[in-house]
């Protein structure tokens, strides 16, 4: 079939001298011959209107840019080049049709998934057959939306790396959480950290809409999760420990290498009971002060009897839950470094004359 050439001639005089009205309708009326005979166009007729609707919209306003977007964007053999140069453009009016559904390649989303606004990436992210090297882009750089939006697309590959991601940002967002919850590709391991770190009404949504043969894998894994937070609640026995840190401490003085010992060894409770026997602080306190979130305490019982930093760190690393990053070391250790013993022994001081009774 040919393509009807009847608007060519009009066109260099309607982009040269038409007013904004007239180049419009002259784009409306190209769009709409290319719209009639799209189906039955082969590649050199569809490529005759990529040069012809892309010379055009050079020099067209943004209403008539964003009406051809919306017309092009659901046609399957819809001009590439003019397709690329709509979804490129910075007004999401304009990108965001072919951004949704348009003809365009990975490599040309990846792209503008890098560079361009969130809105950009809130709208590529409901597209059909995203791969794992797009969407790794649309997790890292998205907003909460975008990572709402690509969780919600089942139609979307995920790396590990993005559902690892996903997850870390879950903690914080239950309606994240419950998006992601609900994927059947989502690697055990990490469903598993999903449950445990969210909230109780997540949980139990999740438990509503899961398939009865996945009910059953949640339940068991809640039921895992709160037995180790049990476990970690339990009030510790410090009573043996303490024996015999106390015996040795008699035989002959308790060293700093002694409790790097326990420390690396994974002896909890000795090193409990050997930095309270040391910095003269109840075992009780030393406990309260290793459990927080932070691990300023551990500095300081450490600074005021004159430990390094590798014990230190030994220490930290010995604490209950999830292990420190390198980034926590770090920031610890500038802490360490700041960190005045006469200042260090002050503050104990002050655990010491608390006797047990708080921090």
């Amino acid at each position: 079939m040919a393509a009807p050439a009847s608007l060519l001639p009009e066109l260099e005089d309607v982009v040269q001298n038409g007013s904004a009205e007239k180049r419009a309708e002259t784009l409306r009326r190209i769009t709409s011959l290319f719209l009639d005979g799209a189906a039955a166009f082969n590649h050199s007729h569809v490529a005759l209107f990529d040069d012809v609707i892309g010379f055009l919209i050079a020099e067209i306003e943004a209403k008539a840019l964003a009406e051809l977007a919306r017309r092009l964007a659901p046609v399957p053999n819809a001009p590439e080049g003019v397709v690329k140069t709509l979804a490129n453009d910075d007004d999401i009016a304009i990108a965001g049709p072919v951004l949704k559904q348009g003809r365009l390649a990975e490599p040309d989303l990846m792209r503008i998934a890098e560079t361009k606004s969130q809105a950009h990436l809130l709208a590529v992210s409901t597209r059909l057959g995203i791969g794992e090297a797009l969407s790794d882009i649309l997790v890292a750089r998205g907003d909460r939306e975008v990572a709402r939006s690509i969780a919600t697309n089942h139609n979307a590959r995920l790396s590990e790396s993005a559902f690892t991601t996903l997850v870390q940002r879950a903690e914080q967002d239950g309606v994240l959480a419950e998006k992601v919850g609900m994927r059947t590709d989502i690697p055990p391991r990490l469903f598993r950290q999903l449950l445990m770190q969210a909230s109780d009404v997540v949980q139990k949504r999740l438990l509503a809409q899961a398939k009865p043969e996945t009910q059953l894998e949640i339940r068991k894994i809640l039921a895992k999760v709160t037995d180790e937070v049990a476990a970690k609640a339990a009030p510790r026995n410090y009573a043996a420990a303490l024996a015999k840190v106390r015996v040795l401490h008699r035989e002959r003085k308790l060293t700093e290498a002694d409790i790097a010992e326990y420390a690396n060894s994974g002896q909890y409770e000795e090193t409990i009971a050997g930095l309270a026997t040391l910095c003269a602080v109840p075992v009780e306190v030393v406990d309260r002060l290793m459990n927080g979130e932070r691990a300023d305490p551990v500095l300081i019982l450490a600074r005021s009897t004159g430990f390094g930093w590798p014990t230190v760190k030994a220490i930290i690393a010995a604490r209950p839950g999830a292990k420190p990053t390198n980034q926590m070391l770090d920031a610890a250790f500038d802490n360490f470094e700041r960190l005045t013993a006469p200042t260090a022994q002050r503050v104990v001081r002050f655990w010491q004359v608390r006797q047990g009774t708080g921090e």
